[in-house]
């Protein structure tokens, strides 16, 4: 399941500048990754490793501003159509599970 973080911070005062620059940081150190400046994106696996980074980003999110998560199953994310610069560009692919022995 992938989980994909969108937000809209105010950025009007050098305080909220700080708390939106603070919150990427906070979802890059998570293994979040930019789709676009105010979108992210993160393979969570399972349910309930959703839940758990859906509680990380509460935790991280500044205390003004609109924050939407949502997700995707491998199947409708692979799906996802992005042109840039007029070209199509693949989705990243699902990380490989480790084999144990």
């Amino acid at each position: 399941m992938w989980m994909v973080v969108m937000f809209d911070l105010p950025v009007g005062t050098r305080q909220e500048r700080k708390a939106a620059t603070k919150f990427r940081q906070a979802l890059l150190d998570m293994g979040f990754e930019m789709s676009q400046f105010s979108v992210y994106f993160r393979f969570c696996g399972t349910k309930e490793k959703t839940e758990k980074f859906v509680r990380k980003v509460r935790e991280k999110a500044p205390p003004m501003g609109s924050i939407s998560i949502l997700f995707f199953t491998d199947r409708q994310f692979s799906n996802i159509i992005t042109i840039y610069n007029r070209k199509p560009i693949n989705n990243p692919e699902k990380p490989q599970q480790y084999l144990l022995f």
